[in-house]
């Protein structure tokens, strides 16, 4: 059984080319129907995410089962095969088992080592379970990919370091605070980035929630989503006296926060700590503020330094989580080896003995009646002979299992000596084998 994998992704391909192959409920419902239909496809997952879709099928005949996935992708992208190839990957059965696992270990993802990805693994493996789509070799390899994926987060913390200016926010609140569960935010500004950093602070324990903002329907909604409290914009600096962390981006061309409106409050706090992260270009907070006692200020450069040092330790991390996938990468190909070398050597044997034992009475026949010990010498020869002409295939096959040929090996072997090898038995029966450490 061959692991096939035909995909694109950010790298590979821009929005435009990429949302032609975006799969919603009904097209997903079409298009594992249409691959199951197939008889060249044994198996299929379909991993589609913004950044991505890949199609994962397995097949006994890689050209055949290679030529349905291609037609497939035109028939469902709208694009000729030709136009749509130059944006495809479409690696070997051994690099298309190892790119799963650094997909779903966040190592292939726009964001390095980001988390959402392995749900989304383990999403696209439960659809394609529910459509009775996967197979035993899918079942196994997915499997493994969810456990790589939890396994090199475990032992190399890669997501523990984050890398987008809005968590970084967050990372330096809690450097300040021991718990964040008591602390209340003000929001000055409703837009993305604060709202995104309210939110991971909110993740983080944050229960109390302010949001002003010049438009006060805009502070209304965006308060709303974080059942906290809206405030008017004349009112900032009093609620500076009762805010701990201060998120701060708006539109204004000059400083919004100032010691002429504000210092008087923030002194009035004698000394009680406060964080104001200013994410805002032009800056909102002046910062001369940092100067009262308690009060500590952080811009968007401070963030972007957290951001850079972190991404170093993603790198790091990263590092580490490539040995990890080659380590286990090594065990599941010893056993997918197993699925299409065995069968492969299990039925050259059976065909050499085939061939003996019919030339063997063939000759027997002619030769009339011969001692036993005649018959021991022939026998002897004959089974010397096929024995000697095998070692060097099966010896071959059995190196090259584990290679990133070894699946191509198998499959010139059936060729060449006409095998008829049925593996997918096998592979049903030795998916709980593939999922083993």
């Amino acid at each position: 059984m061959y692991v096939l994998l035909a995909g694109l992704n950010h790298r590979t391909a821009p929005v435009e080319v990429r949302e032609k192959l975006a799969f919603s409920a009904p097209v997903m419902e079409k298009a594992y129907h249409h691959l199951k239909q197939s008889a060249e496809i044994e198996g299929a997952v379909i991993l589609a995410t913004c950044n991505r879709t890949e199609v994962y099928a397995t097949t006994r005949n890689i050209a055949d089962g290679t030529a349905v996935l291609n037609q497939f992708l035109e028939e469902f992208s709208g694009f000729p095969y030709h136009e749509l190839q130059g944006y495809l990957y479409q690696p070997t059965c051994y690099d298309a088992i190892s790119h799963i696992f650094r997909v779903s270990s966040g190592l292939d993802s726009m964001i390095l080592g980001e988390a959402q990805i392995l749900a989304q693994v383990k999403d696209a493996y439960q659809t394609a379970m529910e459509k009775g789509a996967s197979d035993g070799v899918l079942n196994a390899l997915f499997q493994k990919a969810i456990f790589v994926g939890k396994k090199t987060r475990t032992e190399t913390g890669i997501d523990h370091h984050p890398v987008s200016v809005s968590y970084a926010a967050v990372e330096l609140a809690r450097q300040h605070f021991d718990s964040l569960e008591d602390k209340t935010v003000l929001v000055v500004g409703a837009g993305e980035m604060s709202e995104l950093a309210t939110r991971y602070l909110m993740v983080n324990g944050v229960k109390s929630v302010i949001v002003s903002n010049r438009s006060f329907d805009r502070a209304q909604l965006m308060a709303q989503s974080f059942n906290g409290r809206a405030v008017r914009f004349d009112q900032l600096p009093d609620e500076l006296y009762k805010a701990d962390i201060v998120i701060s981006c708006t539109a204004a061309n000059h400083y919004v926060i100032r010691a002429d409106n504000c210092g008087g409050q923030l002194a009035a706090r004698q000394g009680k700590e406060m964080i104001i992260i200013d994410i805002a270009v032009p800056r909102d907070v002046d910062p001369v503020l940092g100067q009262v006692q308690g009060v500590h200020i952080f811009d968007i450069d401070d963030l972007q330094n957290v951001v850079d040092s972190n991404y170093l330790q993603r790198q790091k991390a990263a590092r580490q989580a490539e040995q990890i996938i080659a380590e286990e990468l090594e065990k599941f190909n010893e056993w997918l080896a197993g699925l299409y070398v065995v069968p492969v050597i299990t039925a050259l044997k059976q065909r050499a003995e085939t061939i003996k034992e019919q030339e063997l009475k063939k000759a027997f026949n002619r030769l009339g009646k011969v001692s036993d010990h005649e018959q021991k010498v022939i026998v002897s020869m004959a089974h010397t002979i096929i024995n000697q002409l095998l070692h060097n295939p099966i010896v071959g096959l059995k190196e090259m299992a584990v290679s990133n040929e070894g699946h191509l090996y198998a499959e010139v072997a059936k060729k060449l000596f006409g095998l008829q090898v049925n593996m997918g038995e096998q592979a049903d029966e030795q998916t709980e084998v593939g999922n083993k450490g």
